[in-house]
């Protein structure tokens, strides 16, 4: 298995400001797989430190937090020599350690010459967040799951990986096939390590549930060890809601969905939790596509997604028939819940790109799945099942706006055309992780 962001950690490393390094990502996204991995590849050797299964070394920081007296003993429980720059120390499952959290502090200030990451839940980290949090003393990085390409590369399929980064429609047409199948697979699948490593090996579909449901039950019973039974058990039943209100046509989130006749009121706090935890993205739509969108953000109207699409699949209950299938229509099931949920992926595991949707409301609906924002151009992207580039509601986007290019992302071929005077980009699904290439090309 290889992850793109160990070229983000050697970046990390190399860096002249670098400070303590705080990994972030939902349980189950290979955050402590990645961290030993860099440590194996970029240095001369790690010292791992479990803070929930080493009580010692959970002791080390009862004293004060001087990054030498911690560094000394740390080297002497692990039996590891310590050097600034040669040695990766590794701080996993922090949060079970507040203190040590705190410490980054002060190694960031007094000992920048040692090189340390730390990884925690996303949940755990967030309840320390007013507690002693190391504002301002420590770079981040968000890990999520694989990608398509990740997914691709732990099953072998380096061709198909060099036909999605080449982008040259030739080549892509004679792996067509291939691509979509595997599309579909990746839909079923997802992208938590443990579930497409295991389907890497045995290609069970059976197995692969099983392994998807666990960690969903896992997930649930997260909830309640952090925030009690009672708050969540309305968390685990607004979770339960999103395949629901992603099935629906306009997709905003609605809380009578989650439970006739509730309130926002009700489940705010549900929803900060979830989006804390990083299992849920919230998408705001936006007034005006202006730069910068965040400007226009509308509180209160949002579209939630899930963090993976194979757990949304498992969610949602879908039989493998239904993607393996040569006649079903596997994409537009949802109306498409499916293949935004994967755009918005792909989208997240970009990078901190900001994200919005537009929707226009009244007798003439209309709703464009994604308004993005790469550096200071604002780009609406739509989102299509199978091969359809009806895009009714890009082309009213675009009568009412004239923006300079758009996105359609569908099963059709990479192509570019025009409608009114906007330049409306074609980027097949397996493809969308190029996007930002793909617009910056200079018209053939």
């Amino acid at each position: 298995m290889q992850r793109k962001e160990i070229h983000s950690l050697l970046a990390w490393k190399n860096s002249p400001g670098r400070k303590p390094l705080l990994l972030k990502g939902a349980r189950q996204v290979g955050k402590t797989w990645l961290m030993k991995e860099f440590g194996k590849t970029a240095y001369r050797n790690t010292v791992y430190i479990d803070f929930f299964n080493n009580l010692r070394a959970r002791q080390i920081f009862d004293g004060d937090l001087k990054p030498l007296r911690i560094i000394e003993e740390l080297g002497f429980i692990t039996g590891e020599s310590i050097s600034p720059g040669e040695t990766l120390i590794i701080f996993d499952e922090i949060q079970e350690c507040n203190r040590s959290l705190n410490s980054l502090k002060y190694f960031c200030e007094e000992a920048p010459e040692y090189h340390i990451i730390a990884a925690g839940s996303f949940l755990g980290i967030a309840l320390h967040e007013n507690e002693s949090f190391p504002v301002g003393k420590t770079d981040n990085l968000t890990l999520h799951p694989l990608t398509f390409s990740e997914f691709l590369n732990a099953l072998g399929e380096q061709q198909l990986i060099t036909a999605i980064e080449n982008r040259k429609p030739r080549l892509t047409a004679l792996v067509k096939d291939e691509l979509s199948k595997y599309l579909k697979y990746y839909f079923y699948v997802g992208g938590m390590p443990e579930v497409a490593l295991a389907f890497a090996k045995e290609k069970n579909f059976k197995a692969i549930r099983k392994i998807q449901k666990r960690i969903i039950s896992n997930y649930e019973d997260d909830f309640s060890k952090h925030i009690g039974m009672g708050s969540s058990e309305k968390v685990i039943r607004l979770w339960n809601s999103i395949p629901r209100q992603l099935a629906r046509e306009m997709k905003k989130f609605v809380y009578t969905d989650v439970k006739p006749g509730a309130k926002s009121r009700d489940y705010r706090s549900s929803l900060f939790w979830l989006i804390k935890c990083g299992l849920v993205h919230e998408v705001n739509r936006i007034t005006l596509p202006h730069y910068p969108l965040a400007s226009y953000a509308e509180p209160d109207h949002f579209k939630l997604y899930m963090l993976d699409i194979g757990l949304l699949s498992a969610m949602s209950g879908l039989d493998i028939e239904a993607f393996l299938d040569r006649d079903a229509a596997v994409f537009d099931h949802f109306h498409g819940a499916l293949a935004e949920q994967y755009v918005l992926g792909e989208l997240k595991a970009l990078g901190d790109i900001p994200i919005f949707y537009w929707a226009r409301e009244g007798s003439a609906k209309a709703e464009v799945d994604f308004i993005i924002q790469f550096g200071n151009k604002v780009i609406p992207l739509e989102v299509k099942a199978e091969r359809n580039l009806k895009a009714k509601s890009l082309k009213s986007f675009i009568n009412i706006y004239n923006p300079p290019m758009a996105v359609r992302s569908s099963m059709s071929d990479l192509g570019r055309g025009n409608y009114a005077d906007c330049v409306i980009h074609d980027i097949p699904l397996y493809m969308i992780s190029g996007l930002e290439s793909v617009i910056s090309q200079p018209p053939p």
